[in-house]
């Protein structure tokens, strides 16, 4: 392995396997390789292996055959190393009902060794940014559900992470906080440079914001490319039209 090129990707994922304990095999051989900087789409069906990669990235779920790697460091032998370096907004909605949602952005910073007056601080940037300044001291189970979804996403920013993993972060929501909700992620994208793993199943979401994509099948990446080459590849004229293609071969 390119040991030099392992470093330089944001993640890079070689023979990944995992079957869980009920028999599901969740992942299947899986290899992928996401540059770093690079806002990049994870797309397939439900079961197909999406939320269980992203689970071993950061940490959350034991990968025991495979390799993984963020930024070179080994996240399946050294995975608390890797996970300072990974921000997570799962799909589910779990905020600390006890905490106020300033309380909430500053406890997650501590967590990941900020100070005390750098977490309160980042904190008080991340609710003008998502624009929560007003709710600061609102319980997470009092907001409405865009807002909820507004503060997980910027709880998985507290730390400054070099890699951003957001998996179905519009889901449920309307259509006027799906666009806000773009707009922050182009400026994350944009204004730091952050890499981005998107999983979502809007694919014009995935045509507006990501560079790269890849498809996503009984885990096991089927297709991986820009928009245009995929289109290329299995015809049609949307990205829709390539995944349907995709899924049905």
């Amino acid at each position: 392995m390119d040991k030099l090129a392992r470093q330089s990707a944001a993640l890079w994922v070689e023979r990944l396997d995992k079957v869980y304990s009920d028999g599901t095999h969740a992942l299947a051989d899986l290899n992928l390789r996401i540059p770093a900087g690079c806002f990049f789409g994870l797309l397939g069906p439900n079961g197909s292996g999406k939320t269980t990669l992203i689970g071993m990235a950061s940490g959350l779920v034991r990968a025991p055959a495979g390799r993984l790697f963020v930024f070179g460091h080994d996240a399946v032998r050294d995975y608390q190393r890797a996970r300072l370096l990974v921000g997570l907004a799962p799909q589910e909605i779990h905020l600390d009902r006890f905490l106020t949602a300033r309380e909430v952005l500053a406890y997650h910073g501590r967590y990941f060794g900020m100070s005390r007056r750098d977490a309160e601080r980042r904190a008080d940037d991340l609710l003008d940014v998502f624009d929560l300044r007003a709710k600061a001291s609102t319980y997470p189970h009092r907001l409405s559900g865009g807002m909820r979804r507004r503060l997980l996403i910027a709880r998985a920013l507290v730390h400054r992470p070099r890699l951003v993993m957001l998996d179905e972060p519009t889901a449920g929501v309307d259509l006027e906080l799906r666009h806000d909700l773009w707009r922050y992620l182009s400026r994350l994208h944009g204004e730091e440079q952050t890499t981005v793993l998107l999983t979502t199943h809007y694919l014009e979401e995935a045509h507006a914001l990501c560079e790269r994509i890849a498809f996503i099948r009984a885990g096991r990446i089927i297709a991986e490319g820009t928009t245009r080459e995929l289109v290329g590849r299995f015809g049609g004229s949307r990205l829709e039209d390539a995944y349907v293609e995709a899924m049905r071969q």
